[in-house]
């Protein structure tokens, strides 16, 4: 008996599944059995396992239960870090979810695998000629290979580029396939995706997330790498027409695409900037991107947005996404889409009932990897006897061209038989395809799960280039579905790292290029309008969450530890709440909440900005905030709890402050930080240094200004009017000062375009000026309640002027 095929029944009873320090194959996979005229990708047709698999199953023989399970928990814990989720769309509403990782890789011998690489280049070839003719000289409608109502009647047929030729030459740059292995073994084309593939992004974090849970087995495994192709296709980019000086980006639909996680991660992958609709403008014929320099053209945009959301001029005029006048942009050779506008097309479920036929007809061959079952009702003369003979032939519905497209050609399996048994040899079909198993974690098990697997293909300098693994969808039931829908993640499949296998050494690969082989390429900065925007008020919320907790803590420090003489105090810090919106009575969350929501939504447009590290501090100090909401009480605890929320925010500020490259993003970010701080220095001076102000108002500045000990080493003597508005606003070398803010925000100013001092000040840098001048000449004296209120506007003015001057 084969070592890995179980054991015998007295053996499994001895073996408790409790028992944590048993030989896992004892319980892994003593019940796992290949279903009954079903492929599967780890039993063999012998019934054994397959050599592929015996060195990983090896390894995990000497994992205990206990160990699996903390190596399962480590690649979770891995994902939630880096922030991996994907959006579940259910009645109406979405939400995140974290993204469902299944354990088990499967597992495809590296022969297997080049065979499936030549097979999949070839249809790729073949579906850049489709589409090509599609758009071009429309040969195979004209000769009856393609019916003229599958492509006229298509939503997915953009009649305003009919005869444009892409500026790079070709349609197709990168693609995906789903395939899937039948019953006999062989592999099938389930779908080609060709609009905008996603899931290559979310192959790497599988591939990261399933190497920490298996550390150390991928060197021992021989396992291809994946960076290498990334650094191919990032490399076809920078090749493509017009995009030598760097000028490429990635096209988004934004944070509340499904996918955008992906969006970001693949940005900061390559090094290319994320962009979003509104960040583009059309100025004389030209693609621009709106920057905080003013209009800056773009080459070359990876969208990942479908075609017809891309322009509401020209193509969905319900588009709020798109960019007017895009389409007019490509159709004129402005810049190159990638993929082509229109390929989409090619996604249409009933182009695969005719790829065999144009294969032969093209490339005077048979395609090396079929299609799934396909069946087309789309025809007039099809359409008619349906709709004439629905009830004799037992149809449950008779199917119109909309109706068609709307269910991508899916018949119900009981209209299968009748229709080709009614109208015989016009309705030829393949037979259902019911998709091979793999071995997946269930409660401690391995048991077999119908999976498909996603393929990804970019074209380079060398021709189509595989990525050697992509990612398998992993159903979430032992029934074997007809269709891979049922493996979707929405209808709670999962997701599972492809290795492909080599029997020697596999090379070291990374998407660094060795700089003897290749010119150094810089990537021109471009700072999009929108993202300084969203950084900006980053910085703002940022810097009010934390004014707020610190006022929080304050008035709870003193609510735990009042008497009627502080009562004049707590309620100047109640109307000093309230006069920012915030009722003490509501609750932290209320009075927080907002703020850190409204970061965490301009941190969300910006995602690509930051590091893992950075978003997951915001995102812990969201997590922290609903802890403590639904656990502390007044007094000490929600003191005890400010100061944790507190840890958590600065923890945020100090990465960034820290590791953010000191650019034009950075600069804004900082700014937004400096004008908000300033704001609130000015509020609180106003509150709590006026001289009517009850007794321990002055502490209580300095405290929600963390200067206090500054306060102390510098004046040794209690706090006196004149010498916290000297401390708070007007020095210069104290962080938390009015002065200090003005200041940086005058030298982050000097390096952002409109900051050349040698022409005439433009308005905001006049208006910054005035400002600075004026408190840098005042005295504490001469700053009293009435001056101090009298800047307050100032400061939103200058939030304005910078507005007009860079977001616009």
């Amino acid at each position: 008996m084969n070592q890995f095929q179980g054991q015998s029944d007295s053996q499994d009873q001895q073996q408790g599944s409790n028992d944590t320090g048993a030989d896992p194959s004892a319980t892994l996979w003593r019940d796992y059995r290949a279903i009954a005229n079903v492929a599967d990708e780890m039993i063999g047709a012998d019934g054994a396992i397959k050599p592929l698999w015996a060195p990983f199953l090896a390894s995990l023989s000497t994992m205990s239960a206990d160990d699996l399970q903390q190596r399962h928990a480590r690649a979770d814990r891995y994902l939630s870090d880096a922030g991996v989720f994907y959006r579940q769309y259910e009645a109406g509403q979405s939400t995140m979810r974290s993204w469902p990782l299944a354990h088990m890789p499967v597992l495809i011998d590296d022969a297997e695998w080049q065979a499936l690489a030549t097979g999949l280049s070839q249809r790729a070839a073949l579906l850049e000629r489709v589409v090509a003719d599609i758009y071009g000289d429309n040969k195979l409608v004209a000769g009856g290979h393609l019916p003229a109502s599958l492509i006229a009647g298509n939503p997915e047929w953009l009649r305003p580029l009919v005869g444009v030729k892409p500026r790079g030459g070709h349609f197709l740059h990168f693609l995906a396939f789903d395939i899937g292995r039948g019953p006999n073994g062989k592999w099938w084309v389930l779908g080609d995706r060709t609009q905008a593939p996603a899931g290559a992004g979310f192959a790497l974090e599988n591939r990261i997330a399933t190497t920490r849970a298996y550390s150390g087995l991928a060197p021992q495994l021989h396992i291809r790498r994946l960076a290498g192709f990334f650094r191919q296709f990032r490399e076809a980019l920078l090749d493509l027409p017009g995009a030598a000086d760097g000028r490429v980006a990635i096209l988004s639909p934004g944070p509340h695409n499904d996918s955008y996680f992906e969006h970001a991660y693949i940005a900061r992958y390559l090094g290319f900037p994320l962009l979003e609709g509104e960040d583009l403008t059309i100025r004389d014929g030209a693609l621009m991107v709106r920057t905080v320099e003013g209009p800056r053209p773009i080459s070359v945009l990876w969208r990942r947005l479908d075609a017809n959301w891309a322009d509401p001029l020209e193509l969905n005029g319900q588009s709020q996404i798109g960019t007017p006048g895009l389409a007019g942009a490509i159709a004129n050779g402005s810049a190159t889409m990638v993929n082509a506008l229109g390929s989409g097309i090619l996604e249409t479920r009933a182009f695969l009932a005719f790829m065999p036929r144009i294969s032969e007809l093209l490339d005077s061959q048979p395609l090396a990897i079929p299609n799934s079952a396909t069946w087309w009702c789309g025809g007039a003369e099809e359409r008619a006897y349906v709709a004439a003979n629905a009830a004799q032939i037992g149809l449950s519905n008779a199917f119109s061209t909309s109706q068609f497209f709307e269910t991508e050609g899916a018949i119900a399996p009981q209209d299968r038989a009748a229709m080709i048994t009614a109208k015989g040899a016009s309705l030829i079909g393949q037979e259902p395809l019911q998709l091979s198993t793999t071995p997946a974690f269930h409660n401690g098990q391995l048991v077999p799960r119908p999976m498909s697997l996603r393929v990804f293909l970019a074209r380079t300098a060398n021709g189509w280039e595989v990525m050697p693994g992509g990612y398998a969808r992993i159903g979430r039931d032992v029934q074997i579905p007809d269709f891979t829908p049922e493996l979707a993640l929405q209808r709670g499949g999962a997701a599972a790292d492809v290795w492909v296998v080599s029997d020697k050494p596999v090379p070291s690969e990374s998407m660094f290029i060795p700089s003897q082989d290749k010119t150094l390429r810089l990537q021109p900065s471009v700072l999009p309008a929108r993202v300084a925007d969203n950084l900006f008020w980053l910085g703002r919320y940022i810097e009010r969450a934390e004014a707020v907790v610190r006022l929080w803590r304050a008035h709870h420090v003193r609510l735990a530890e009042a008497t009627a003489a502080d009562e004049p105090l707590l309620a100047r810090i109640t109307a000093h709440l309230a006069g920012r919106g915030i009722s003490a009575e509501a609750g932290i969350v209320a009075a927080i909440g907002p703020v850190v929501s409204g970061a965490l939504t301009s941190a969300g447009h910006v995602r690509d900005r930051f590091s893992a590290d950075g978003w997951l501090a915001l995102d812990e100090l969201d997590q922290t905030l609903a802890e403590i909401a639904a656990n502390a009480q007044p007094g000490d605890e929600t003191v005890h709890a400010m100061g944790e929320l507190l840890r958590k925010i600065n923890g945020f500020s100090g990465l960034v402050h820290e590791n953010m490259y000191r650019f034009t993003g950075w600069r804004f970010l900082s700014i937004g930080r400096a004008l908000e701080r300033a704001g609130i220095l000015i509020e609180t001076l106003s509150d709590f240094a006026d001289p009517a102000a009850p007794d321990g108002s002055l502490d209580l500045a300095t405290e929600t200004a963390d200067s206090t000990i500054t306060h102390r080493r510098r004046y040794a003597s209690a706090p006196s009017r004149a010498s916290v508005v000297d401390l708070l606003a007007l020095d210069p070398l104290n962080p938390r000062a009015l002065l200090y803010q003005l200041n940086e925000i005058t030298t982050h100013l000097s390096f952002l375009p409109g900051g050349e001092r040698h022409r005439q000040l433009p308005p905001l840098q006049r208006a910054l000026l005035h400002l600075q001048s004026s408190v840098a000449t005042s005295t504490p004296e001469a700053l009293d309640t009435q001056a101090l209120q009298h800047l307050l506007p100032k400061i939103t003015g200058l939030s304005e002027l910078i507005g007009e001057a860079y977001f616009v």
